[in-house]
């Protein structure tokens, strides 16, 4: 899992440019599934057919692009200011390492000048990649180019630390389960999603082709285990959590109720979520045609959407042991 997870989140893949992520990806699957191919949007999509012809076709997304930072001038002393692609908060991005798909690398500040930094906005802030003046950094960087974080990721103990584990972390569940199912009855799609980080749009694309009959995503969630932190009863390391409701979609019951049945009959340790604000691919998914029943299993996250994202590596496993569960037998909704 780690060496998985270093790949995934050390491939550069901002929204719209997730090319190296889907490599690494299917490199790592290409003996596992009947099929793979690439849509017309760029999602990645694996197939391990059923052996059943009656059983259902799941849709099973993670999504692959991270947040960045998109390039919109270079002043004449050569700094970059840029806008978001994605959530992109001021104060995490202050002072942190940032890449661009070319190697080139910066750091992020913010104007000096500025008298009360809680007041603080991107049109504030800048990249700087050491360029003497507009003509040099015109040499490295482009208007329209992305960065994102650079944190090649770390292990503390039985967490691992890194950028881009929204969603990496979900990808390599994914990964994992396609390469632990043995047999299943149901026909199983697996996308690798692009853009879900400006609005769940490869999801929204591949449901509509696909036309599933169940759908689950695969993301992370918020924690509330952190000192003094907004109450959230969804704690690191004690399990996957099964996801009831967030801003995107209200999960269907009968899949939320599957999957803790699922968890409860393994004995899988497991965690009910309700997520304030923020969503998912089911967002999209279940929207789809006529509606898709769908629900999401998360895996806990701290320090979301900054450069050093902490999972625990027993929650992604036990991810992989409850999907796996879910849908290697019958599932009837």
């Amino acid at each position: 899992m780690k060496t998985l997870l270093a790949n995934l989140t050390g491939a550069y893949g901002p929204s719209g440019r997730e090319e190296a992520v889907r490599d690494v990806i299917r490199q790592e699957i290409r003996d596992y599934a009947d099929e793979i191919r690439e849509d017309t949007m760029g999602n990645l999509i694996a197939v391990k057919k059923g052996r059943d012809a009656k059983g259902k076709k799941v849709m099973l997304a993670a999504h692959m692009d991270q947040i960045g930072l998109i390039v919109t001038n270079i002043d004449e002393n050569g700094f970059l200011r840029f806008s978001n692609i994605g959530g992109v908060s001021p104060f995490n991005v202050i002072h942190r390492r940032v890449v661009f798909q070319n190697g080139t690398t910066g750091v992020v500040s913010y104007e000096t000048e500025l008298e009360d930094i809680k007041n603080l906005k991107l049109n504030k802030m800048y990249i700087d990649i050491g360029a003497a003046d507009r003509e040099e950094a015109g040499k490295q960087v482009r208007i329209g180019d992305v960065a994102v974080y650079h944190a090649p990721l770390t292990e503390a103990g039985n967490r691992f630390i890194g950028c881009a584990m929204d969603d990496r972390a979900g990808c390599a569940v994914l990964v994992e389960t396609i390469k632990a199912i043995k047999d299943s009855p149901n026909e199983l799609v697996f996308v690798f999603t692009v853009q879900e980080e400006v609005g769940l749009r490869g999801a929204k694309t591949s449901a509509y082709s696909l036309n599933p009959d169940i759908g689950i995503s695969v993301d992370v969630t918020l924690t509330g285990d952190t000192p003094k932190s907004r109450p959230m009863a969804v704690n690191l390391g004690d399990g996957p959590t099964v996801k009831v409701k967030d801003s995107s979609i209200i999960c269907h019951p009968k899949v939320k109720n599957l999957m803790i049945q699922r968890a409860e009959e393994a004995g899988i340790p497991y965690q009910l979520e309700v997520l304030e604000a923020g969503g998912t691919d089911s967002g999209a998914i279940h929207l789809s045609r006529e509606g898709v029943p769908s629900g999401v299993i998360s895996i806990p996250c701290r320090y979301v959407h900054s450069a050093h994202e902490m999972v625990d590596k027993s929650d992604m496993e036990n991810a992989v042991r409850l999907l796996t569960g879910i849908l290697e037998k019958d599932i009837s909704l």
